[in-house]
């Protein structure tokens, strides 16, 4: 848990800016804002005020200040914005006055996130939606990031853990009260189906593809044998010189990778050493290995020229298309290209995003990340164990199921998760 103080920092970028955001949260942030702006303005009303040193009165800017009473704030603190005019000296000086009063310090990265989520304002998938919608340089991860962040993952979180919660009530009456007129003698099979219910919803959520491909793109390899034209198509497929291309066999002797946006997806392609059967020395034999590690962690493979040895995913690519004699596939090759002409590739990158889908969560889908993945999976066991006809034991499954959902949403004691959690965060933030 963070301390009590009463936390600034700038939240609207490094300065200088035509405009920088200072924002104020803690017991006292009312007290040592109106320390430097004198009267503060009515609740969400913005208003102009000369700010002040309170040491001794000199003028430190003229500023636009908001004050937000808790607990409807973003940290379910009291906030007070300063918005500053955005030079390097001028939130300098404001800075300094308010450390300068007591129970005050500059702000860490990720606490005014991390308060808001002590105190109730957001749950930890929140947070972690907020987190990766920082990072998001894509669309794709935009969406998926916002989603979250908006609470998609919490709203069911908290619809499983009420249902639970009340089918325990209804086991606790089992019981506890089974022999008063009063209480209803609910069958086993009943409270079983709607366990059933919970889990089947859980499982539905599981199997929607995880969201960290959207994060750190999908990985899609270069093979084939050598001088098959592996580094000429990395190039067009990323629209630069990545690799260097020669008419010499071996030329690539390891993993060449480059990271592509296209579509509002992010992409990884890896150029790889190509693959013989007869390496010509030990260097060589280190790049077939690598490539072959390449393949089997990929997400999609480019065969070139070559029977492929990969999944449902992988590509058979005829290239060198506008070579004689090489005009038409012999093999029932999916994508036909040229890299020096150009021919085919936006065809092929078609298919790429075609297969990419299938990787990746629909369109502003509900999916969770890794952690909460793992988390859920956990809560899935539980309540399989609770298909049981012993009441005792169903009982002690479904508390276990409920604190699992607990930890996702960030509800129980997990504070290396959290400082996991919001160690990406920035200052301000």
């Amino acid at each position: 848990m963070t301390d009590r103080a009463t936390i600034f920092a700038v939240s609207s970028g490094a300065p200088p800016a035509g405009i920088a955001v200072l924002r104020i949260s803690g017991p006292r942030a009312l007290g040592v804002a109106g320390a430097i702006a004198g009267t503060l303005p009515e609740p969400r009303r913005a208003a102009l005020r000369v700010l002040r040193d309170p040491h001794d009165g000199s003028v430190l800017d003229r500023a636009i200040v908001l004050v937000f009473p808790g607990p409807r704030t973003a940290t379910g603190e009291d906030c007070v914005e300063f918005h500053l005019h955005g030079g390097r000296a001028v939130v300098a000086a404001v800075e300094a006055a308010l450390y300068a009063q007591a129970g005050t310090r500059r702000a860490e990265a990720g606490e005014f996130t991390r308060r808001a989520l002590e105190n109730g304002v957001i749950d930890l998938t929140e947070a972690e939606g907020l987190g990766d919608l920082l990072a998001a340089q894509t669309e794709g991860q935009r969406r998926a990031a916002l989603r979250m962040a908006e609470g998609g993952v919490r709203a069911r979180i908290e619809r499983w853990s009420e249902r639970l919660v009340g089918i325990a009530a209804r086991i606790e009456a089992q019981l506890d009260f089974s022999d008063e007129d009063d209480v209803a003698d609910e069958a086993v099979d009943a409270i079983s189906a709607d366990i059933g219910q919970v889990a089947a919803e859980i499982d539905q959520l599981l199997s929607v593809p995880a969201v960290e491909r959207l994060h750190h793109g999908v990985r899609i390899v270069i093979a084939g044998p050598p001088n098959s034209g592996k580094s000429t198509l990395l190039n067009a497929l990323t629209g630069r010189d990545v690799a260097i291309v020669s008419p010499i066999s071996g030329t690539t002797r390891d993993r060449i990778e480059a990271a592509v946006v296209r579509g509002g997806l992010a992409y990884i392609l890896t150029d790889t050493a190509g693959l013989t059967g007869n390496p010509g020395d030990e260097i060589e034999r280190i790049g077939i290995d690598r490539a072959r590690a390449a393949i089997e962690g990929a997400d999609i493979v480019l065969w070139l020229d070559a029977p492929g040895q990969g999944g449902r995913n992988d590509i058979r690519i005829h290239a060198r298309a506008d070579l004689p004699g090489r005009e038409m596939p012999k093999h029932g090759e999916e994508a036909v290209v040229s890299a020096q002409t150009g021919v085919g590739i936006d065809a092929l990158w078609t298919l790429i995003a075609e297969r990419a889908a299938k990787l990746l969560p629909e369109v502003d889908s509900v999916s969770v990340n890794e952690r909460q993945r793992a988390l859920l999976a956990r809560c899935r066991i539980d309540l399989a164990a609770a298909q049981n006809d012993d009441m005792l034991i169903v009982a002690e499954e479904i508390r276990r199921a409920l604190g699992v959902l607990d930890e996702i949403a960030g509800r129980s004691g997990i504070e290396d998760v959290l400082d996991a959690v919001f160690a990406r965060f920035c200052i301000g933030k």
